[in-house]
């Protein structure tokens, strides 16, 4: 059974909520950064890049605690709102004519260690460390680990319930985004939204697994500080947005490869004839529409690679995955690459941003060869997360992505 629990959000004033909540900090590029920066006060940019007042680029544990100091100076300065009762939240977003909605609760750490909430990443354990320090040193969590749950019509009546009532918050992006979010305080709707979670097997993580993890290294730490421990503390639950299957969208990654590991073109080609069906499709875009079957583009033409299935063998679902099919057929025994990871000769690029980008990537010289594939469903991901199996990185791009500063955790 999935434990999850109610919270006292801090989040923006009404009147705030607009200017205060961000994308996730890494999307920005530095002129983005400091544009923002400079013509936005009440950007929850300020308390994630806390040195730009002074100018300086703090680091590690000094950035922590200014991170820290801007954070209750936003609470000082009431842009900020702390909820008086636990509640649950929901939120929706919309754009380019997609919906997703869910819940924001605390999911249970206990239920991250005892695998009742799966994974189907692996974590590095200096990012887990170096995170959880942030986490003990500033003492909140301002963006929540994207969780799907299995579609039941017991949560999407509540959803249907607070649509008809008016939002607490309602605005749109930049981007295009709209966004709408509720407090759901009234116990009855409390009651059922905890205990349909409570009937549910097993959840699945679908973005956030180092703030999962770092969550749990953190958990661990306080546990091991605190002598009256009892398992309800704060820090024993992490922020999380719970959302339907139905409603996660998963696209892929695109793989961009600096060099051919010394073969030519034909050298090349011949070795990937032992595993697919290569057609030469000139200048003619060529996006694969099906699983086990790959662009592929190259000196200045697109191809299309079909798997020769009788050559490849499936014993596990994470064989059957695109991304890791790729890996054992082509980029660890043709062009060397071993670590997926830490390779200076691949970039990953997600494929929803540039239809052309093969095409571009390659043809700017930077790259000798790109390769598209077709998104890992949701499934399969839950296939690969239930044999307690791991995917190569960035074998999904998950939406929706969600703010930063729209609900606090604190522990």
């Amino acid at each position: 059974m999935a434990v999850i629990r109610p919270f006292k959000a801090v989040r923006p004033t009404r009147d705030k909520a607009a200017l205060l909540t961000t994308s996730s900090y890494e999307t920005y590029s530095n002129e983005e950064l400091n544009s923002i920066l400079k013509y936005n006060p009440f950007s929850f940019l300020h308390i994630l890049k806390p040195g730009f007042k002074f100018q300086l680029s703090p680091k590690g544990d000094e950035r922590f605690r200014l991170v820290r100091n801007r954070y209750i100076e936003f609470k000082e300065n009431r842009f900020f709102t702390s909820d008086a009762k636990a509640s649950y939240y929901l939120h929706q977003q919309t754009y380019k004519k997609e919906v997703f909605w869910g819940f924001i609760a605390t999911s249970s750490i206990a239920d991250y260690q005892s695998g009742l909430i799966k994974k189907h990443e692996a974590t590095l354990k200096e990012r887990e460390v170096l995170f959880g320090k942030y986490l003990e040193t500033t003492g909140f969590n301002a963006e929540p680990v994207l969780i799907a749950y299995p579609d039941t019509d017991l949560l999407t009546v509540v959803y249907e319930k607070y649509q008809q009532k008016r939002a607490e918050y309602e605005f749109t992006t930049n981007k295009k985004h709209q966004h709408l979010f509720w407090v759901i305080e009234n116990d009855e709707d409390i009651k059922l939204i905890t205990g349909a979670f409570a009937k549910m097997d097993a959840v699945y993580i679908a973005d956030g697994h180092h703030r999962c993890a770092s969550s749990n290294y953190l958990a661990n730490l306080m546990k091991q500080n605190n002598p009256n421990h009892t398992g309800l503390e704060n820090y024993n639950f992490f922020m999380s947005y719970l959302i339907p299957e139905s409603r996660l969208k998963i696209t892929s990654f695109n793989r961009f490869i600096k060099s051919l590991n010394g073969l030519t073109k034909d050298e090349f080609l011949i070795k990937l004839d032992a595993h697919f069906r290569i057609e030469n499709r000139g200048k003619q875009l060529y996006i694969p529409s099906k699983k086990h079957h790959f662009s592929m583009y190259l000196e200045g033409a697109y191809y299309s690679l079909y798997l020769r299935k009788s050559f490849y063998q499936i014993h596990t679902p994470l064989d059957d995955l695109d991304a890791q099919l790729l890996f054992i057929t082509i980029l660890k025994p043709i062009l060397g690459i071993d670590d997926l990871s830490n390779s200076h000769q691949i970039k990953y690029l997600p494929a929803i941003l540039n239809q052309m980008q093969l095409k571009d990537e390659v043809d700017s010289g930077k790259y000798q060869v790109a390769f598209g594939l077709v998104p890992t469903s949701v499934s399969q991901l839950k296939l690969v997360a239930n044999a307690n199996l791991m995917m190569p990185p960035k074998s999904t791009y998950i939406e929706p992505k969600l703010r930063s500063g729209l609900t606090i955790y604190e522990f």
